[in-house]
């Protein structure tokens, strides 16, 4: 093998090992990378200040079938669990939206409470690894991840990954 061969697996080997370990894992048990996100309201949410509150995030699009099934059970949810400080925050794929006019369009119909933050170049979808909609995450006080649900999610899951993290409270 040539020596400049040989330096150019070098650095392959540099720049996708350095960027696989500087990756953070989300997995159950790690603390949840940070979003940082405009909203559909017009201001910005950030995950790390909601430590403290047990969170669930929700991935989601208007052009999604079990998103719009899932909606009204995260409203509910988030209704009758207020009183503990639970947070939802539903993350929209906006760079795959047709318009934002279509996103506030689906929040109007289900009448929906709590933040919708705009993804709007998929950063925060690449960071959770979201390969599928609609991924759901249950974080509890800490900032740490303790389920993670991916495709649709039943009444009796999101009440089980809701109890989960308000337990750890």
């Amino acid at each position: 093998m040539r020596l400049s061969h040989l330096y150019g697996l070098i650095a392959v080997a540099l720049v996708v090992g350095g960027s696989v370990a500087d990756a953070q894992r989300v997995v159950v048990g790690s603390r949840a990378p940070e979003i940082d996100l405009p909203t559909l309201a017009g201001g910005r949410v950030k995950l790390s200040a909601l430590r403290g509150r047990p969170v669930v995030v929700t991935f989601w699009g208007t052009y999604c079938p079990p998103c719009r099934e899932e909606f009204p059970e995260l409203v509910n949810a988030q209704a009758a669990h207020a009183h503990a400080g639970l947070y939802v925050l539903g993350v929209n794929g906006y760079d795959q939206e047709i318009s934002e006019r279509e996103v506030q369009k689906f929040v109007s119909e289900f009448s929906v409470p709590f933040t919708i933050a705009l993804d709007k170049r998929g950063k925060a979808r690449d960071k959770y690894l979201v390969r599928g909609l609609p991924t759901m995450l249950f974080i509890d006080t800490g900032g740490v991840i303790r389920r993670i649900h991916r495709g649709p999610i039943t009444r009796v899951g999101l009440d089980s990954g809701i109890a989960n993290i308000l337990v750890r409270q």
